[in-house]
C-alpha cells in the first residue's frame, strides 16, 4: 500500500496513535517525520515542550499524531522531555510510543562531513564534539524509547519502508511486537502490556565462567535451558503468544510490549526475550528487542570525540 493510500484509509478503531520522534542530529528524525506525515499522521516538528500540554489536553486526537523533538527545541532539556514523556499518557487517551532514531558515532561524523553541515551543539567546533554532547543529553531519553531504529546502514528509502512496517495507521497494518529484558533493581520499563518474571530459572551469575557473559551467548542460553522448568515455560509462553497476538491484531492493536525481568537483567531475562523473539519471527511477526541493562552497560563507554573512534555498538535492538 502506498503512502497516499494509507493517508486516505480509515484509522484503526479506538484512540488514534501518538508517536514521539527523537534522536541525534543526522540520524533521520526529520525524514521520519515526513514519512509519517505521508502515511496520514498529523506531524508537528520542534514544538516547544511548554506548549505540549495545551496541544494534548482534552479529547484524544481523531487522527494519528507524530511529534518531533530534538536538542534544537527552544526549551529543550533532558529532564523536561523525560517529564513530558511520563505525563503524556495522562494528557490524552491516545496510545503513545517513543520512537528513537539512532545511529553510530562514526556514521554521524561521516554524514556531517559529506553535507558540510555544522553540528547544532558545536557550531564552532568539530561535528564529533557536538555528536558526543548530544549522545550525553539524549542517553536517558534513548533508554525510555519504546522502539529504537538504527539508521546507520539505512538509506531514506530503507527508513521509509521500516517506518511503514511499524506505523501503518490503517487496520491492515500488522501488529508490532517489542520484547524487553530488564533488571527489577531498576524498576519496570514503561508501557509494558505483559510481564514475565524469570527469576525462578537457575541463574548463570553463580557460574564464574558465565558471569561476565549475557543471555545472547549460546553458553548462557544453554545453561538457562538446562533448568528442568525451562522447556515447559518456553512452550507455554509460545502457546500464549500464538493465542493472544492474532486476537490483539484482530482488535486493531498496533503495538504490543512484552517484558522479561530477572535480578540483574543480564542473563535469564535476555535469554527468554531472545527465545521468544526467535519463535515469533519464525511465525512471521514483526519483532524488535530491547535489552535495557545491556544498553546501559554499553552506554557507560563513550566514543572519543577527538579521535572519532566509536565506542561499543550503540544499538539496543535487533531487527528480525
Amino acid at each position: 500500500m502506498t503512502g497516499a493510500e494509507q493517508a486516505n484509509s480509515p484509522t484503526r478503531s479506538g484512540p488514534a496513535r501518538l508517536v514521539l520522534v527523537t534522536g541525534p542530529s543526522g540520524a533521520g528524525r526529520s525524514t521520519a517525520i515526513r514519512v509519517l506525515e505521508d502515511m496520514g499522521y498529523e506531524a508537528i516538528d520542534n514544538l516547544p515542550l511548554s506548549l505540549l500540554p495545551g496541544l494534548l489536553k482534552g479529547n484524544a486526537p481523531d487522527k494519528p499524531l507524530a511529534l518531533g523533538f530534538d536538542t534544537r527545541n527552544r526549551d529543550f532539556s533532558t529532564n523536561a522531555l523525560i517529564d513530558a514523556i511520563d505525563r503524556m499518557d495522562g494528557l490524552t487517551g491516545a496510545p503513545m510510543q517513543v520512537l528513537y532514531l539512532d545511529c553510530t558515532f562514526d556514521v554521524l561524523v561521516r554524514r556531517f562531513s559529506e553535507t558540510r553541515r555544522r553540528h547544532p551543539l558545536a557550531p564552532a567546533e568539530s561535528p564529533g564534539e557536538g555528536i558526543e554532547r548530544e549522545f550525553d543529553l539524549l542517553g536517558p531519553i534513548r533508554a525510555r524509547a519504546d522502539l529504537l531504529i538504527d539508521t546507520s546502514e539505512m538509506s531514506p528509502h530503507d527508513l521509509r519502508a521500516e517506518l511503514e512496517r511499524w506505523f501503518t495507521p490503517d487496520g491492515e497494518g500488522e501488529l508490532a511486537v517489542s520484547l524487553h529484558s530488564f533488571s527489577y533493581k531498576r524498576g519496570l520499563p514503561r508501557g509494558l502490556d505483559m510481564l514475565f518474571d524469570c527469576r525462578f530459572l537457575r541463574n548463570p551469575y553463580w557460574d564464574e565462567a558465565l558471569r561476565s557473559l549475557d543471555g545472547r551467548d549460546a553458553r548462557v542460553a544453554q545453561y538457562v535451558a538446562g533448568d528442568a522448568r525451562f522447556a515447559a515455560f518456553r512452550d507455554k509462553l509460545i502457546d500464549l503468544a500464538n493465542l493472544l497476538l492474532p486476537a490483539y491484531e484482530a482488535e486493531g492493536k498496533a503495538y504490543l510490549a512484552i517484558g522479561f525481568g530477572c535480578t540483574g537483567g543480564q542473563h535469564r531475562s535476555v535469554t527468554m526475550a531472545e527465545t521468544l523473539a526467535q519463535a515469533l519471527a519464525e511465525d512471521g511477526w514483526a519483532v524488535s528487542i530491547r535489552h535495557r541493562e545491556l544498553e546501559r552497560r554499553r552506554a557507560m563507554v563513550r566514543p572519543d570525540a577527538q579521535t572519532g573512534q566509536p565506542g561499543p555498538d550503540r544499538t539496543g535492538e535487533r531487527r528480525r
